[in-house]
C-alpha cells in the first residue's frame, strides 16, 4: 500500500437534495453519528447559508459528532463563507468547501458572469475561507462540461489562494472513465504538481450509471479523495455510492493499491439507517447493501456456495455487516424475539423493545413467519415512533369500482376516543381525510407517499413512508404492516403527530 484514500461522504448535503427527502436536524445528527462509526474521513454536513434548518444541523453535527472532519458547503460570497465558519465553530476538525460553476452554460445562464469574474470570485472566496480554517476545498462545478484549460487555470488560482483540496465534479454525470481520467491526470499534473499539501478529489453523479466507475478510474490519475453518498442517493440519478467505493477498494486492493480507514462492518447498518430516515428504499439488487447482494437462488450457485462461499461471493456478507437469514413465527415469545435481535446486533431500550415486540406479534398472527428483513423493518418502524399525541385505534374503509370510497377512523388521545369519517378519491385518500378531521389538523399538504415491500407474497409486509408539509416545514412518517391501508394510516398519524409537536 502506498497512499491513503480519503472517503468524503456527502449524504447529508448532496444526498439530501434528492426529491422527497425531508431530514430533520435530529435525523441528520443520527446519520452523522453512524457515518462516524463507519469511519469515513470527511462528513459534509450541509450548506449552512441555504436555510436556518441546515445551519442548525451543521452546528449540531460540528458540536456532537467526533472523529471525521466536518465540512460545510459555501458559494464564494462572504455571507455563505461566514455562515459556514460560524456553523463549524465547535468542530474538532473542520473544512469549508467553496464552489462555483465553470462551464460556459452555467456561467452564462445561471451566474451571468464572465470567466474573469468567476475566477476572481473563486480566489476571493478561497482566501476568505482560509481566514477561518487551513482546510479549504474548492470545486469548479460542472467541470466535465467546462473548457478544460479554464478548469486548470481556476484550480491553480484556488491553490495559490490557499485551497488544500481540489475537487473535480462531474455534476451532471456526463463523463466516461476514459475522458474523466484524462482530465484528472491534467489536474494532478498541472495543478498539484510536486506539492504534497494538495489533495485531488472527485465528485461524480450517476446520470449514465458511471459514477462509481468514473470515481475509481480517477485513482490511477492521482485522485486521493472520493466523494459519495450512502446508497448513492442524490439529485436525479444520485451520487457515487460511498459503500461501493469502500468495498471496491477493500476487495481489490491488489489493483487500486490505496488504503482506506473505513469500518466496513458498519456499512449495512449505515445503509439501513439512511434508507429508513430518508424514506428511499434500497433496490433489491443494489451492490453491497441490496437484499439480494448475498442471496443465491440458482441451484448451481447454491451448490457452489455450499461447497465454498468464494465460488460465487467475492465479499463475505459479514464484512459489510450482513448476517444469515432468521425466521420467527406467531408462536415465538419474548426470549426468541430478543435472541433474534441480538443476532442482528440490534439493541433496543425497554420501551422500544416492547413496542417492536407488540408489533411483531400483531404481524406474525397475520403472516405466520417473519424473516430477517421483516424483523429489521419492524425494529426500524418502532424506533422512529414519536411521543404519541394521537394513537390510531382502528381504520375501516369501503369502496369499489362503482362506489365512492369511504373511511371511518378511530384515534385515541389520552383517554378520549375520537371517530371521524371522510370520502376520498381512493381508500387511502379517504383514510387520510378522516384522520385530518379526527386529529384536528389543518394547513397540511401531502407531498410524498411511498409503499415499499419488505417481504414477498400475497401476505407481504410493506413499509409505508409519507412526507407532509405545513408552511415551510416538512415532516415524515413511517409504519410497517401487512395491510396497505392500515400501514398508510399509521404512517400518516406518525407524520401528523410530528406537526402537532412542532410549533408553527
Amino acid at each position: 500500500m502506498s497512499d491513503r484514500l480519503i472517503i468524503f461522504d456527502t449524504t447529508l448535503r448532496d444526498g439530501e437534495q434528492a426529491p422527497g427527502i425531508a431530514l430533520t436536524p435530529d435525523d441528520k445528527v443520527a446519520i452523522a453519528h453512524q457515518l462516524a462509526k463507519l469511519k469515513v474521513d470527511v462528513v459534509e454536513a450541509g450548506f449552512p447559508a441555504s436555510s436556518p434548518g441546515d445551519f442548525e444541523s451543521v452546528s449540531r453535527i460540528a458540536a456532537e459528532v467526533h472523529g471525521p472532519v466536518i465540512a460545510a458547503l459555501a458559494r464564494p460570497v462572504p455571507d455563505d463563507i461566514d455562515a459556514a465558519a460560524d456553523a463549524l465553530r465547535a468542530a474538532e476538525h473542520n473544512r469549508i468547501h467553496v464552489f462555483i460553476s465553470t462551464s460556459p452554460m452555467h456561467m452564462e445562464t445561471m451566474l451571468q458572469m464572465t470567466p474573469n469574474e468567476v475566477m476572481a470570485a473563486a480566489v476571493e472566496g478561497v482566501k476568505r475561507a482560509r481566514t477561518y480554517t487551513d482546510n479549504v476545498e474548492f470545486s469548479p462545478q460542472d467541470a466535465t462540461r467546462s473548457e478544460h484549460q479554464f478548469v486548470i487555470d481556476i484550480c491553480k488560482a484556488a491553490v495559490e489562494a490557499g485551497a488544500t483540496t481540489i475537487n473535480i465534479p462531474d455534476t451532471v454525470g456526463f463523463a466516461t472513465p476514459e475522458d474523466f481520467t484524462a482530465l484528472m491526470k491534467r489536474v494532478y499534473t498541472e495543478v498539484r504538481g510536486d506539492r504534497d499539501d494538495v489533495i485531488v478529489s472527485t465528485h461524480c453523479h450517476n446520470d449514465l450509471g458511471l459514477a462509481v466507475a468514473n470515481s475509481l478510474s480517477a485513482i490511477s490519475a492521482g485522485a486521493r479523495q472520493i466523494e459519495g453518498a450512502i446508497n448513492g442517493i442524490g439529485e436525479r440519478a444520485g451520487n457515487t455510492s460511498t459503500e461501493e467505493i469502500i468495498m471496491a477498494i477493500a476487495t481489490r486492493q491488489d489493483y487500486f493499491e490505496v488504503e482506506i480507514g473505513a469500518a466496513t462492518t458498519q456499512i449495512f447498518d449505515t445503509s439501513r439507517l439512511v434508507s429508513r430516515l430518508t424514506g428511499y428504499p434500497v433496490q433489491y439488487n443494489k451492490a453491497v447493501v441490496g437484499r439480494n447482494a448475498f442471496a443465491h437462488e440458482s441451484g448451481i450457485h447454491q451448490h457452489g456456495v455450499l461447497r465454498n462461499r468464494e465460488n460465487y461471493e467475492i465479499m463475505d456478507a459479514a464484512s459489510v455487516g450482513q448476517e444469515s437469514s432468521l425466521v420467527l413465527g406467531k408462536h415465538s415469545g419474548r426470549a426468541a424475539f430478543a435472541d433474534a435481535l441480538d443476532k442482528l446486533n440490534v439493541v433496543l431500550e425497554d420501551e422500544d423493545f416492547q413496542r417492536a415486540f407488540d408489533r411483531f406479534k400483531d404481524l406474525a398472527d397475520r403472516k405466520g413467519e417473519i424473516g430477517e428483513e421483516g424483523l429489521l423493518a419492524i425494529v426500524d418502524a418502532a424506533a422512529v415512533t414519536p411521543v404519541e399525541t394521537f394513537e390510531l385505534v382502528d381504520v375501516h374503509v369501503s369502496g369499489g369500482s362503482q362506489a365512492t370510497p369511504v373511511a371511518v377512523v378511530t384515534v385515541r388521545r389520552g383517554e378520549e376516543a375520537i371517530e371521524e369519517s371522510a370520502r376520498g378519491d381512493g381508500m387511502i385518500d379517504a383514510a387520510f381525510g378522516a384522520l385530518l378531521r379526527a386529529m384536528g389538523v389543518e394547513g397540511v399538504e401531502l407531498v410524498d407517499y411511498r409503499v415499499n415491500p419488505v417481504t414477498s407474497g400475497a401476505d407481504a409486509m410493506a413499509s409505508v413512508d409519507v412526507v407532509v408539509r405545513r408552511g415551510a416545514d416538512t415532516f415524515s412518517g413511517r409504519a410497517i404492516s401487512t395491510d396497505v391501508v392500515e400501514g398508510s394510516a399509521r404512517a400518516f398519524v406518525h407524520a401528523l403527530n410530528k406537526t402537532l409537536l412542532t410549533p408553527g
